[in-house]
């Protein structure tokens, strides 16, 4: 079991997916909405998808730049993007992933190599592995 460093605190009110989420440092305050494509009201608020593609991304994009430390490599205008999709497989939700590492001007073996690097070591990967399915896409433009 790992030690943990930090721990982050979130509590879920209300009417699940149509309620509210909150940090134990106030930090996150937001309503929640079901998508309208999934039957909800939609609208100005967050839902439960976008907060883990934000976390994700954020996670993803810290693996990948620490990747390219390593190798010496500069990534002063890379980003990610995450897709989270939530759709029905039988009875049951899923959540599938798809991550884009936006890496101008590098080489498009250098700009793979260093997403798939960053795949293995993400928190956020190893945590999903297996478990949902993750594509993970480099771009160079």
């Amino acid at each position: 079991m790992v030690d943990a460093m930090y721990t982050a605190v979130a509590t879920a009110r209300g009417d699940g997916r149509n309620g509210e989420v909150t940090s134990s440092d106030g930090l996150i305050d937001e309503r929640l909405a079901i998508p309208r494509e999934l039957g909800g009201p939609g609208g100005a608020l967050t839902n439960p998808e976008q907060l883990f593609a934000a976390g994700y991304a954020a996670c993803f994009h810290g693996a990948l730049r620490q990747a390219a430390h390593r190798m010496n490599v500069d990534l002063a205008d890379s980003s990610v993007t995450a897709e989270v999709g939530i759709g029905r497989n039988g009875d049951v939700f899923e959540l599938t992933v798809k991550l884009v590492a936006h890496l101008p001007g590098l080489e498009e073996g250098l700009a793979g190599g260093l997403a798939a690097r960053a795949h293995q070591s993400c928190p956020y990967s190893r945590a999903t592995r297996g478990n949902i399915q993750v594509e993970v896409v480099a771009t160079t433009y």
